[in-house]
């Protein structure tokens, strides 16, 4: 069929392009149901105009419905979507991306979700499901799922569903302490809405994100708190984000000091408080209660999540630390940008 295609495609040079334009917009109402044709099409970058002639073709093909509330793929628009994936990222050579990045990299697996989450807001969306069915993949009957916090995190929070805690035990706990940044991209809130949405349990760490050493050793001497770090620690999953360098370091209220060294040394990413140069070099390190990266590399289970084009920097340096084990869930903008510099 793939071959078919790319044959045909001569002929009709203009198949593919038609192909992928509605193939997107399926994908996006499916995301984002029931949707509005002025939201989508911003969303999608598309005129109006474009979008209401496409999908009235979807319409008539009954591959969606339009109501008053909106957009909304019916069943035969799933089943359809569901025979498309493989093909689509065959054609648009994302297979290719995550072959030559997981090479790249030297890690276990790529994924990569079609698009760039930094000029469309559904992909982070997408980046989220696809954390989702890789963690249903890695659960054993019980687990211990330590998760970090901001916004990518966040997001994947809402695309957890109970499907995943049938017939097993999960407990969802902070990878370290969080307090300082957004209460929603917080670790402990994150947490709690992944419990709701699986049925599962959480455990909270009520602890600053940076703390002095005097200050550190205290905690560290809490019943509490030296309970929940014995959890951290057995935990058998970890789910994490990667973050810009110098975007990270303003939400964590980052003194002027450390700020302008994150700043000479040209870190460009950040993970569990370590910042790293495009060399992959750790140039700044927070002190935090909770997992440490060395931790990553023992026994666990590692999915890490990050897109956008503007991201490329940042988890290409940080995958230079990453355990051999890490799965790298990302998308198109942030995957091709990679392999635009490194080919350089």
């Amino acid at each position: 069929m793939h071959d078919f295609l790319k044959i045909q495609s001569k002929i009709v040079p203009d198949l593919l392009d038609v192909m992928q334009k509605r193939y997107q917009i399926l994908r996006s109402i499916r995301l984002t149901e029931p949707v509005g044709r002025r939201t989508l099409a911003g969303m999608l970058g598309m005129t109006e105009r474009v979008l209401r002639s496409e999908a009235e073709f979807l319409k008539t093909q009954h591959l969606i419905d339009v109501k008053t509330a909106g957009m909304m793929v019916t069943e035969k628009g799933l089943k359809l979507l569901d025979e498309l994936d493989e093909m689509m990222s065959n054609l648009s050579g994302i297979r290719q991306l995550e072959h030559d990045l997981k090479q790249l990299m030297g890690i276990a697996e790529v994924i990569v979700i079609p698009g760039d989450s930094d000029t469309a807001t559904f992909v982070k969306e997408e980046l989220g499901k696809a954390c989702a069915d890789r963690l249903k993949s890695s659960l054993n009957k019980d687990n211990i799922i330590a998760v970090t916090g901001g916004t990518t995190m966040a997001c994947t929070a809402e695309m957890l569903t109970d499907e995943l805690g049938e017939k097993r035990k999960l407990l969802f706990v902070p990878a370290r302490g969080g307090i300082g940044e957004d209460v929603k991209n917080q670790a402990n809130v994150i947490c709690a809405t992944m419990a709701e949405n699986t049925g599962g349990s959480h455990r909270v760490l009520y602890v600053p994100d940076q703390v002095g050493r005097e200050v550190y050793e205290s905690l560290l001497k809490e019943p509490a708190i030296k309970e929940i770090l014995q959890l951290i620690k057995a935990s058998n999953i970890v789910l994490h984000g990667i973050g810009d360098a110098i975007t990270m370091a303003g939400r964590r209220r980052t003194s002027t000091s450390s700020m302008k060294k994150i700043s000479e040394e040209n870190a460009v990413g950040e993970a569990f408080g370590y910042y790293f140069n495009e060399n992959g070099e750790i140039v700044h390190k927070v002190p935090t209660i909770g997992l440490q990266i060395s931790d990553l590399h023992v026994g666990r289970k590692v999915i890490a999540v990050a897109g956008g084009k503007s991201k490329a920097k940042a988890i290409k340096a940080y995958m230079k630390s990453a355990p051999d084990q890490t799965v790298l869930i990302t998308d198109e903008g942030a995957a091709r940008e990679i392999l635009k510099v490194h080919l350089k």
